[in-house]
């Protein structure tokens, strides 16, 4: 583990959550290896090394296997993580009864729409019922968490009002990028149904714009490309006006958060999960990063978009509502220039 990530570990444990509830249970993840829930895999190892007397048993549901052992290198030897390698749309395979079901497998990047929509539209319904039967069935499942995304908000144009949980725009259903937020839609209700009927104990977040180490750098989204322009030595490449307003939220922040709704969080309700005070445009964050790393020869330079191979989002950045989420105790505390810091210099370590 490089001492980014470390300490990036410290600092969510620090947090006042009840971590022991923890202690001496199953706990499965879903998409284990992907960008968001491997940073909760890796605070769970964390929590067992240094926190809880009796760890809990980390059961890591991946597709990949040889990415995923390479992801969790670091854990190599260790009894209190295994991987479980299957499909997450198909029923689970394997018998274990799991008090915590962390369910995050999904593709989550424009360019995986593209190439995959059937398979990002079954992780997130048919995974979804898979995973919520079995908390019903098992009757020992104290949360589920369920990764859900600012994209069900749809295309919501306009800044005048703030997005709460119960707002939503339109989305096109024929749209192929709409296989990503009308499944997430789909899954969103699918918790709230199993909540109220079978008194399943779902919690929702909809994670924003979340970056940090361990992002894919070849994703296509706008902050990951100008990581990778940054770690290549420049220029960072502008390939809009760079209007469109996002709320950045550091990795860590975002990951207190995913366990500050599964431990604390309503049932059966959902939380946005980003740092509104983190929020600017795609150009003033190209510019800002350019002046952090000037002393690099870091630059902006602007340029026609490809004709193909982009799938564009049609909103210009909505303002998101975290009143609810900060009424359970969290707020985001990283800066943009300190995140993005973190997050070039964990490539380099």
């Amino acid at each position: 583990m490089n001492s980014i990530v470390q300490d990036d570990m410290k600092g969510i444990v620090q947090e006042p959550l009840p971590w022991q509830s923890f202690e001496d249970t199953n706990v499965l993840v879903t998409g284990a290896a992907g960008f968001l829930p491997a940073y909760m895999v890796e605070t769970l190892m964390f929590l067992n090394q240094f926190v809880l007397s009796k760890p809990a048993k980390v059961t890591a549901l991946v597709r990949n296997e040889a990415g995923a052992i390479k992801r969790f290198a670091d854990y190599d030897g260790r009894d209190d993580l295994r991987m479980l390698v299957q499909n997450v749309s198909d029923p689970l395979g394997v018998s274990t009864r799991f008090d915590y079901i962390i369910h995050a497998a999904s593709n989550a990047s424009p360019a995986a729409y593209l190439a995959d929509p059937v398979g990002t539209f079954s992780a997130n319904v048919l995974g979804t019922y898979h995973l919520l039967n079995a908390a019903m069935l098992d009757k020992v499942c104290r949360g589920f968490l369920f990764f859900s995304s600012g994209e069900v908000y749809g295309a919501v144009t306009g800044r005048s009002a703030t997005l709460t949980e119960h707002e939503g725009g339109y989305l096109d259903p024929i749209d192929v990028r709409s296989c990503y937020g009308e499944s997430k839609r789909a899954g969103e209700t699918m918790c709230a149904s199993w909540a109220r009927q079978y008194g399943v104990p779902t919690r929702i977040v909809r994670p924003g714009h979340t970056y940090g180490p361990g992002m894919r750098l070849d994703d296509g989204r706008v902050y990951a490309d100008f990581v990778r322009d940054i770690l290549n030595g420049g220029p960072i490449t502008m390939l809009s006006d760079g209007t469109a307003r996002r709320p950045f939220c550091y990795l860590a922040d975002a990951t207190a958060a995913f366990f500050t709704v599964l431990l604390k969080g309503e049932v059966g309700q959902a939380y946005n999960v980003v740092n509104s005070a983190a929020e600017c445009s795609i150009a003033d964050l190209a510019d800002r990063l350019a002046a952090l790393y000037k002393n690099e020869g870091i630059y902006v330079a602007r340029k026609e978009r490809p004709a193909s191979g982009y799938v564009p989002r049609s909103d210009e950045g909505a303002q998101v509502s975290v009143k609810k989420i900060q009424s359970l105790g969290w707020r985001a505390t990283t800066t943009i220039e300190e995140g993005f810091r973190r997050t070039v210099d964990s490539y380099r370590v």
